[in-house]
C-alpha cells in the first residue's frame, strides 16, 4: 500500500498515449472477474437442474459416472467464457466493447474534473508529462493516424484518469448520453498499490459533480454481480440499489434502465442509483 496525497491528484481524459496503461489497468482490476461471474451462473438452481438433465441422458451413453457429470460443465463453462465479453460487454452497456480512440481527448487544453482536495490544502497539482510502457509507441501512433469523425467520438463516451506525476493511477468511464439528465458508469478502476486510499471516492463524486453542472439528475453504476465490495463501496456513496426502494414502480424512467443478463436470463449485474 501506497500512501496516496490525493491533492495532488488531477483528474483527465484520456489521450490517445495513455490507452495501452488504461488497458492494462483494466486488465488489472477486473482480473478473476469473469471466472466469478461464470461460478455465479452454474450455481443457480436452474442451470443446476439443466446440467443434471444433460448428464441423466449422457449417463445412458457413456458408461462413466464422472464423464457424464464433467462434460456438461466442462461445454457450458466453455460456452460462457466464448459468449459472456459479449452479453456483459462494458458494464450496464449493450455494447461488446469499449472504443478507446474514439473516446481519447484531442482538445489543446486538457479537459479536467474538479478536485475538492485542492481547494482544502490550497495545493495546486502538478499534471506532468504520462510516462509511456515501452513497446506503445507503435500503438499510438497508428491511434493518432485513425480519422475520427464527431459521430463516433460522441457516440464513444469519455474516460477520466486519475493522474499524479505522470503515473496513470485509476479511471473512470463514463458512457456517452443515451437519455437526456442522466448519466452511466460504465467501468471504475484503481491501481492495486492505491486501493482504500479515497481514489475511488474521488472519481466517482468528482464525475457526479461535473453531471450534476451539465443538468444531470440521475446517475447509474451497474457492479458485477458477485461483487460485494463494488455494492459496499457505491453504498456508501449514497447509491441505491434498483428494485429494492419503495415507489420506484411510479418512476417511469427508473424502469428504463435493466441489468445485463447471461445465460438462461441471469442478472450478471445489479443496478445502483443515484438522485444528484
Amino acid at each position: 500500500m501506497v500512501r496516496l496525497e490525493l491533492d495532488q491528484v488531477v483528474m483527465r481524459r484520456m489521450k490517445d498515449e495513455d490507452i495501452e496503461m488504461v488497458k492494462a489497468l483494466i486488465k488489472e482490476g477486473s482480473e478473476g472477474t469473469e471466472n466469478r461471474l461464470i461460478l455465479h451462473i452454474l450455481t443457480r438452481p436452474l442451470c443446476l437442474f439443466v446440467l443434471a438433465v444433460f448428464s441423466s441422458v449422457l449417463r445412458c451413453l457413456v458408461h462413466s459416472f464422472m464423464l457424464a457429470l464433467a462434460i456438461p460443465v466442462f461445454l457450458l463453462i466453455v460456452f460462457l467464457k466464448i459468449t459472456m465479453p459479449k452479453s456483459t460487454g462494458v458494464l450496464g452497456s449493450s455494447r461488446p466493447y469499449w472504443d478507446y480512440v474514439g473516446s481519447s481527448y484531442r482538445g489543446g487544453q486538457d479537459e479536467t474534473l474538479q478536485n475538492p482536495y485542492c481547494r482544502i490544502s490550497g495545493k495546486t497539482p502538478a499534471n506532468k508529462k504520462t510516462r509511456r510502457r515501452i513497446g506503445s509507441r507503435d500503438k499510438e501512433k497508428d491511434a493518432s493516424t485513425e480519422k475520427i469523425s464527431p459521430e463516433r467520438e460522441e457516440a464513444a463516451g469519455q474516460v477520466f484518469v486519475a493522474d499524479s506525476d505522470g503515473e496513470i493511477l485509476g479511471c473512470i468511464f463514463r458512457e456517452a448520453d443515451t437519455r437526456p439528465g442522466v448519466s452511466r458508469i460504465c467501468r471504475l478502476v484503481t491501481g492495486c498499490w492505491y486501493r482504500r486510499e479515497g481514489l475511488g471516492r474521488l472519481l466517482v463524486q468528482s464525475l457526479e459533480q461535473r453531471d450534476r453542472e451539465a443538468g444531470a439528475h440521475r446517475v447509474y453504476a451497474h457492479v458485477p454481480y458477485p461483487s460485494k465490495v463494488g455494492e459496499a463501496f457505491f453504498r456508501k456513496l449514497g447509491y441505491q440499489l434498483l428494485g429494492q426502494e419503495t415507489g420506484e414502480e411510479d418512476d417511469e424512467e427508473l424502469k428504463l434502465e435493466t441489468p445485463e443478463r447471461g445465460f438462461l436470463g441471469y442478472p450478471l449485474t445489479k443496478v445502483f442509483y443515484k438522485d444528484l
